[in-house]
């Protein structure tokens, strides 16, 4: 998986990154998920999701990469995951 982080938007800003390679991780709810390449590993106010490419690239828009710094400072989107750990889900080897 890629660690570009692009910032989208729907009527709220999204964290989402495409993914290169099988994904699975542990909801919050305790769910298994899964995602195939091509599938987006998205993350918003509801925690983390996987979001198939069809419906990601119908819904989301990508946000101009000249985002303000204050934007991407306050809601973490200047940070790296590397930054911010906990920013996300548990992974676990594909399967």
């Amino acid at each position: 998986m890629s660690d570009d982080w692009k910032i989208y938007r729907t009527r709220f800003l999204t964290r989402a990154r495409q993914l290169t390679e099988p994904f699975t991780f542990i909801d919050p709810a305790g769910r298994e998920r899964h995602g195939q390449p091509g599938d987006y590993l998205v993350h918003s106010s509801d925690g983390p999701r996987i979001v198939r490419r069809e419906i990601f690239e119908d819904v989301y828009i990508m946000m101009e990469s000249q985002a303000p710094e204050s934007l991407r400072q306050e809601s973490g989107f200047g940070s790296s995951a590397h930054e911010n750990p906990g920013f996300l889900p548990s992974a676990s080897p594909p399967m």
